[in-house]
């Protein structure tokens, strides 16, 4: 089965068996743990494997859901962010790691 689901503000196609890694997962302001299952219940778009009998959402499916099993909760590499600006002595740095969750659809 091929969905499209809508997850921290992006939409990703995904099938059985994919593994993401999308903006973090969070339920009641607690990050959702390693192990656990979450359904994403905002599916714009199902389909079987060949691209046959879609279904199609305005703008979600009602009562459809995409199952996921959470792999890990993780961070990428620092990205350095540096302003400067010339003869006046200013100059700051300053580092961001994003975070994410990865995700392995069921």
């Amino acid at each position: 089965m091929i969905s499209i689901i809508a997850t921290g503000g992006k939409q990703y196609i995904v099938a059985s068996g994919d593994k993401l890694k999308i903006e973090k997962l969070n339920k009641e302001n607690v990050a959702v743990a390693e192990g656990t299952e979450y359904k994403f219940d905002k599916v714009l778009l199902k389909a079987d494997e060949e691209g046959n009998l879609v279904e199609l959402g305005k703008p979600y499916l009602a009562g459809v859901t995409v199952a996921a099993k959470v792999l890990k909760q993780g961070k990428y590499p620092t990205l350095r962010v540096e302003k400067f600006k010339n003869k006046v002595r200013f100059h700051k740095v300053h580092g961001q790691r994003q975070r994410f969750t990865e995700v392995e659809i069921a």
